[in-house]
């Protein structure tokens, strides 16, 4: 079928077509933490209730697929760039997927270290001083 009669929405070697929206239920973007790039993500255990040792189980939200296939690659932190890759996923998905499982405190963020700012006009002088006394 050409896909304008109705006909199926896939392609046999890529199988089912999911519209990236769709997995995010029409979500552009997360309002809360930035995640960036570089930014290490880690999944963590969600603390057991009653005796219960899954919380995530007992808990009203229910994660969609591609939750816990991020919440499996982030037992050894990532970055928000790999889990994208790894995934195959467009970035603004995986930071509202993202948003999603940091709401429910199931990852940690961990924000990459600032870039040290540059050294001062003097210090680069007298570098250049002393490479030219060499």
């Amino acid at each position: 079928m050409d896909g304008r009669g109705g006909g199926a929405w896939y392609d046999e070697a890529a199988g089912p077509v999911v519209r990236p929206y769709a997995l995010t239920g029409g979500r552009t973007h997360y309002d809360g933490v930035e995640f960036d790039l570089v930014a290490l993500i880690a999944a963590v255990e969600p603390p057991a209730q009653d005796g219960d040792s899954s919380a995530l189980a007992a808990s009203p939200w229910a994660p969609e697929p591609e939750h816990l296939m991020i919440l499996e690659l982030c037992r050894t932190p990532l970055s928000v760039a790999e889990i994208a890759s790894d995934l195959e996923l467009p970035l603004g998905v995986v930071r509202v997927l993202l948003g999603d499982l940091f709401d429910h405190s199931l990852i940690q963020v961990r924000r990459p270290a600032p870039v040290a700012q540059f050294p001062g006009e003097r210090v680069l002088k007298e570098v250049i001083d002393g490479i030219r006394a060499l």
